[in-house]
């Protein structure tokens, strides 16, 4: 007969506690220890070889509004090798505007060495290769690769676009009163070199395939068509205006990325307001950039899908440091130009008949002839104030004359839409009238008086700060004209692509029922 066993004593109740905790803290150790294991390969497989392009938020951009620092300054995505990382960082980049890359390559993304490329911008854009005739042929430029005309060029050596590699070299835009509505000028100069210049933000590049394009770029410079060839030359049936907006309407038509959504992504430039008056309806569809929507009806322009780009000033820049401050500008009001408008311009006349004789304002007739520019230029650097009155088209060059001036704008134009408004807040630098309040008597000396010395030197000062904003140059800089009207048409572009694509969602369905 087999004994009985023995039963070991269990050990003490605080014993087991300790045996417990002690099991638990060895497995809770070993689970952690492969949750990092792994967490670290992850990680490994998926960093970047190079650290700089973690996207961070930029401390520089701390004085500016977030949806600036992040379309206005540099708007490129993060460089990611890898073909889908860099289409998300390019959506993040667009969808989250204050935060963006620190620079590549000592200033990729902003001002330094590095290259825009298509994978970094935030705009990717196909430019038609149209005939001189349409853009630089304007200026002399006719085929032969320089900045001049070279008659012994044969047709078949020509070069598509003049060589944009030296400034100085460049064909160059005719003065006056063209300038003004330049901007098609200087968008096409910026995009040509975007590829070769080391110095330029990274907001739009140009890409020579076209399924690569984000938006498709029609370079006509129709604002010089309009002041250069709208009148009928002897013998002629149609003006040569008229005859290139004919040709431009059949060319797009044919293209299959014209028809593919109807012109929906494509970009043109008619700024002065009269341009493009005969092929403006056929190609409503395609992103304008304009100055106003004074002679456009709403089916053709609106703020929904167009860009309002700045005039290009006519007046020189004051420097910092050369900006009269307030007790320096002995005149209060400051305005020069034409006296009698049509429609919304009418209060121009009631005004002046109302300013005229005031001592502290100056409220005269002036144009660019009999040294309008000279008188403009020094009458505006000596007053608080500069008046913008809507005329027979509710913007004027007057306003970017101003802001060029860091004389404080006061804006009497109800209907106005201004440049970049979504990302400046034209408060902080302008006084905003209604015109029938202008139009009181009294109301107007009243409220400039009423404005106190630090109110105005607050104006100022930010005036100083957004200058920079509204200056077209070539080569392009950080937060210029060129780059902020590129900015805007990238944020369009972001809500026109989505709803194309939403659009296409049932095509191949479509096709086959």
């Amino acid at each position: 007969m087999v004994g009985e066993r023995k039963m070991q004593p269990l050990p003490p109740p605080e014993h087991r506690r300790a045996l417990r905790f002690v099991a638990f803290l060895a497995v809770s150790l070993l689970a952690f220890s492969c949750w990092a294991l792994v967490n670290s390969r992850i990680s490994d497989a998926s960093m970047p070889a190079d650290p700089a392009v973690v996207l961070v938020r930029d401390a520089d951009t701390a004085t500016l509004t977030p949806a600036l620092a992040g379309v206005e300054e540099d708007t490129a995505a993060a460089a990611v090798p890898a073909g889908g990382a860099a289409t998300a960082a390019r959506a993040a980049n667009l969808s989250h505007p204050a935060i963006r890359e620190p620079p590549r390559l000592a200033g990729g993304g902003g001002e330094g060495e590095g290259r825009c490329d298509a994978d970094a911008a935030a705009l990717r854009v196909y430019v038609y290769d149209l005939p001189p005739e349409f853009h630089f042929g304007m200026l002399g430029w006719d085929g032969g690769g320089g900045g001049g005309k070279r008659k012994t060029k044969t047709k078949a050596a020509a070069a598509a676009w003049p060589d944009v590699g030296d400034p100085r070299a460049v064909p160059h835009y005719p003065g006056g009163l063209n300038l003004q509505h330049s901007v098609a000028y200087w968008l096409t100069l910026d995009i040509l070199s975007s590829t070769t210049t080391t110095d330029r933000p990274c907001i739009a590049v140009r890409v020579t395939n076209a399924s690569q394009a984000d938006v498709f770029f029609v370079p006509f410079f129709a604002s010089l068509s309009y002041n250069r060839h709208s009148k009928l030359r002897h013998g002629e049936k149609a003006s040569t205006n008229r005859v290139l907006q004919a040709e431009l309407v059949k060319h797009l038509s044919r293209k299959e990325t014209w028809r593919r959504w109807g012109g929906r992504d494509h970009l043109i430039v008619p700024h002065h307001p009269n341009s493009m008056m005969e092929a403006r309806k056929r190609l409503s569809a395609a992103m304008f950039v304009l100055s106003d929507f004074g002679r456009y009806s709403p089916d053709v322009a609106n703020l929904k899908k167009d860009v309002i780009a700045p005039y290009k000033h006519v007046v020189r820049s004051l420097a910092d440091h050369e900006s009269p401050a307030f007790d320096q500008r002995p005149i209060l009001a400051y305005f020069q130009g034409a006296i009698h408008r049509k429609a919304g311009g009418k209060v121009r006349q009631k005004l002046y008949q109302m300013l005229k004789d005031e001592r502290d304002v100056r409220f005269s007739y002036g144009s660019v002839r009999q040294n309008g520019i000279r008188r403009a230029t020094a009458g505006m650097s000596a007053s608080k104030f500069c008046l913008n009155i809507a005329g027979d088209t509710p913007s004027s060059n007057r306003l970017f004359d101003a802001i060029a001036s860091h004389c404080v704008p006061v804006v009497v134009s109800d209907d106005i839409e201004l440049p970049f408004e979504d990302v400046l807040d034209y408060s902080e630098f302008c006084v905003f009238v209604r015109a029938a309040d202008a139009a009181k008597k009294g109301f107007l000396l009243r409220l400039l008086r009423g404005i106190s010395r630090d109110e105005w030197t607050v104006m100022w000062g930010r005036l100083k700060e957004v200058a920079r904003h509204f200056e077209y140059q070539y080569p392009s800089r950080r937060g210029d004209a060129v780059q902020m009207v590129w900015g805007a048409v990238a944020r369009k572009m972001h809500n026109v692509k989505l709803q194309l694509h939403k659009r296409g969602r049932f095509q191949r369905t479509a096709s086959e029922s």
